[in-house]
């Protein structure tokens, strides 16, 4: 087994005066009168969240809600891989490695990680508890960077030696949305030590397209919905590097980078985003992005993936065997397909069509998600 060493996030306060004092500095300019989120980040709503971060957010607050995990970091594969590892209750808790995305951290999963760890707490049972593993993908947060841009199929390598020779599991579950949900698939479809995925997003694409109407009525309505979204997704694809020499230097830069897709992947009633994410939750996932000078790399996985063949899972058509659960919240931006053309992509052996939620489960709708885990993992003691 490969050694890993425990991990404590102290960011210096010197790094957090200077992200306050150019957020102070910020150079406010126009955006149309009718504006609303239409054109991008709306300017009112960034100015009423830029003026809470530099008046009353406090990053240590939330740096010590990360720090009571225990965190670790390995080198794992060449990357010094930084990971949360809550050991669960119980005589048999059950190892479940859970991806998040980007614009994702690991602070995505903060209201989920103790809950699954350790049900007993919160009314459950601890016959559900799970050994909890949240790594921050290579190159995003606390993690080093790939030498170069890594897609999810080489980033699912690098969880399969996390989990199997530094945390020493012959088998365990793998759970992700947005890149995450890329990651597991892979995981599941080439990694024997993976026993099975859950995801809550589909991202990977047959050979062979839709079949019969349903199918193809979802694919042209998909690629309607997504031409908003190329732009973002082109850029990190293509040219990432040029993108990030704005990025790198300022902090609303990136806070209007990411909160445009927090309110526009999101189960939102109109544009209101603090009706389901608060002002704390949203600058502290921006922080960490900050506070480690990732915005850059944390980008590269859009050019990794695009090298590494794009979303299509396999050429032959063989599909990922192990069992596969599906969470389907309504307002994914990613529209999920029907569930025929799932099946030919996953073994299928859950599919939960949720009442509400989007994009971003385990913060939107962490009750939800926690127990269709735990219903998938009963499932595969039967």
């Amino acid at each position: 087994m490969t050694a890993y060493r425990a991990f404590t996030i102290a960011i210096p306060d010197e790094t957090i005066q200077s992200i306050q004092a150019r957020v102070r500095a910020y150079p406010w300019h126009e955006m149309p009168d009718d504006g609303g989120w239409a054109y991008g980040t709306n300017l009112d709503y960034m100015k009423a969240l830029c003026d809470y971060w530099v008046t009353a957010y406090d990053w240590r607050q939330h740096e010590a809600q990360i720090n009571r995990f225990a965190q670790f970091k390995a080198q794992v594969e060449g990357i010094d891989l930084h990971f949360i590892y809550e050991k669960g209750s119980g005589p048999n808790p059950r190892p479940l490695l859970i991806s998040h995305g980007w614009p994702g951290t690991i602070v995505e999963f903060l209201e989920v990680i103790d809950v699954l760890a350790h049900p007993e707490k919160y009314g459950g049972n601890v016959e559900d508890a799970f050994d909890v593993v949240v790594p921050s993908l290579p190159g995003f947060g606390f993690s080093g960077r790939p030498p170069r841009p890594y897609g999810p199929r080489k980033m699912a390598t690098v969880f399969n030696s996390l989990m199997t020779e530094v945390l020493g599991y012959e088998s365990y579950v793998a759970q992700g949305g947005d890149w995450g949900g890329a990651i597991v698939s892979w995981l599941g479809y080439e990694h024997s030590a993976c026993a099975a995925i859950h995801i809550n997003i589909l991202t990977m694409r047959h050979k062979d397209g839709p079949q019969g109407a349903e199918e193809v009525a979802w694919a042209e309505q998909f690629e309607r919905e997504q031409r908003v979204q190329d732009g973002y997704r082109t850029q990190q694809a293509t040219k990432p590097q040029t993108l990030s020499y704005a990025m790198m230097d300022s902090p609303v830069g990136v806070a209007a980078w990411i909160l445009e897709k927090m309110h526009g992947w999101s189960d939102l009633a109109g544009d209101d985003i603090e009706g389901v994410y608060s002002k704390d939750q949203l600058l502290t996932n921006i922080m960490v992005y900050i506070v480690t000078r990732t915005f850059n790399t944390a980008s590269w996985i859009y050019f990794g993936r695009r090298e590494e063949g794009g979303r299509i899972l396999s050429p032959e058509g063989r599909r990922v065997e192990v069992p596969t659960g599906c969470a389907v919240f309504p307002k994914e931006m990613l529209a999920w397909p029907p569930r025929s053309y799932a099946e030919r992509i996953y073994n299928i052996t859950q599919w939960t069509e949720m009442p509400r939620g989007g994009h971003f489960a385990a913060m939107e709708q962490p009750e939800l998600l926690i127990e269709d885990i735990r219903k998938f993992a009963r499932g595969l003691n039967e």
